[in-house]
């Protein structure tokens, strides 16, 4: 499975917490009760949202896809690479969101941004944050990332660890509250884009989207039962990271850990996408699937040495010509079951034992799978790379287990000590021209 755990595999000793009551609103498909999102999600795409931003050497960009881009170098720098050993001398520019309210009052951030950066670019995000307190956080680095490879060129994409005041912590890709039972919360948060390139360049990264994920998913080893409420199947191509173990040994030791990878390209070609036979070139063309290979090196993050970052994955996946990608959380399946009405299936992340999911003939501290479409009992069907070969990638998982091993935020590992679960974290990749139904889909969970 994949090397991602939740939050680092840091250990969660506080006592069992008493399953919260969901709060209900009306919404869903047939219009059933549904809890109340723990979910506030903001993202900078318009013309006029690049314009409010602080820019700095940045400029805002109109046409059918509005972006920001470099106009002038507010400055240099030079940055010493952990992973290469090389330090190298880069002009950036900057642009600084407004301070952003969310509606939740957040226990945890993950940002998500869709970019191009032509070879010798690279983009760096940041989060600061105001606490419940009124102290602010310092400036955190969310990630710095390039869509490219090349080895004399880009940087190598990286997360950055060891950042913490002592109240917060970022834990590869997510920012969280270090202790929530004191109350403590993030209010509020403005996102910092640095957009690097060699000096003199005229190259420049181009970002269309930006923006975050902000929850506080009440702590609950169970969730209330939700009522089924779909019957339909999307046809989505299928991949088994198995079929690639021991391949490429140095992304994150071959297919074996590929899930976030494997089911990322799965999504990807589902929406009509994929590589070029010279993207895929560098392939030895002896293997199998080689767009999965492809996608294990461009979302792998030398620092976690993985490749199940996860904005690094929704980025890769706006790589591809008019695609976009987010990291956000989803309530509940009939959010779920409404994105898939729609026809937007969705990569989820759970982590249970073996014997918490029916079928599945494994456990795992952190996997990706892919949902595709429920049966008529309302059981949950997904393409889940964690199986021996492509043909045996579509299974059917129990609902009920399902759910919970989904959206439940603390769980027992094999050894019995109380660890963290995923909360309900999904990826959604979509294409920028969608249906009316879509788009209503998409804003129903907080995403436009």
């Amino acid at each position: 499975m994949s090397r991602r755990t939740v939050l680092a595999a840091a250990a969660v000793d506080a006592a069992v917490a008493a399953t919260a009551t969901p709060v209900l609103a009306s919404g869903g498909l047939s219009g059933a009760p549904r809890a109340k999102r723990p979910v506030s999600n903001r993202f900078w795409t318009s013309h006029a949202d690049w314009s409010a931003g602080t820019a700095n050497g940045t400029r805002a960009v109109s046409g059918a896809r509005p972006a920001v881009e470099i106009a002038e170098a507010a400055g240099r720098t030079d940055y010493p690479d952990p992973h290469t050993g090389k330090t190298a001398t880069w002009e950036y520019a900057r642009w600084t969101s407004p301070v952003h309210r969310p509606a939740v009052p957040a226990t945890e951030v993950v940002a998500s941004w869709n970019a191009r950066t032509p070879t010798g670019t690279w983009l760096q995000v940041e989060l600061q944050g105001t606490y419940s307190d009124e102290a602010k956080t310092p400036w955190y680095v969310l990630g710095r990332w390039t869509s490219g490879d090349d080895k004399e060129k880009d940087i190598r994409r990286t997360s950055v660890d060891d950042q913490s005041d002592g109240k917060s912590s970022i834990w590869t890709d997510t920012f969280s509250i270090d202790d929530t039972t004191t109350g403590l919360r993030l209010v509020s948060y403005r996102l910092r884009l640095t957009l690097y390139r060699k000096p003199g360049a005229t190259a420049t990264p181009t970002v269309w989207r930006l923006g975050a994920m902000a929850s506080a998913v009440p702590d609950r080893f169970t969730v209330p039962a939700s009522t089924p409420g779909l019957t339909k199947e999307l046809t989505v191509p299928r991949y088994s990271q198995e079929t690639h173990v021991g391949q490429y040994p140095e992304y994150d030791n071959g297919g074996e850990a590929w899930c976030s990878p494997t089911s990322s390209q799965m999504i990807i070609e589902f929406w009509g996408r994929r590589p070029t036979a010279d993207d895929l070139a560098w392939v030895d063309p002896s293997y199998a699937d080689p767009q999965v290979c492809h996608a294990a090196r461009y979302t792998f993050d030398y620092q976690y040495a993985g490749c199940g970052n996860w904005p690094f994955n929704a980025a890769y996946a706006s790589t591809y010509k008019d695609m976009q990608g987010v990291v956000t959380r989803l309530a509940s399946l009939t959010e779920l079951e409404s994105l898939i009405a729609a026809g937007i299936p969705a990569i989820t992340s759970q982590s249970f034992l073996k014997e918490e999911l029916t079928g599945a003939g494994y456990g795992t501290a952190g996997h990706l799978m892919t949902v595709i479409g429920f049966t008529s009992k309302g059981d949950v069907i997904a393409n889940d790379p964690a199986s021996p070969s492509n043909s045996a990638v579509r299974r059917v998982y129990k609902r009920r287990e399902w759910e919970n091993i989904w959206l439940r935020t603390k769980r027992y590992n094999s050894t019995g000590k109380v660890v963290s679960g995923t909360g309900g974290v999904c990826y959604l990749y979509f294409p920028t021209k969608l249906s009316a139904k879509q788009k209503a889909a998409l804003a129903d969970v907080g995403i436009r």
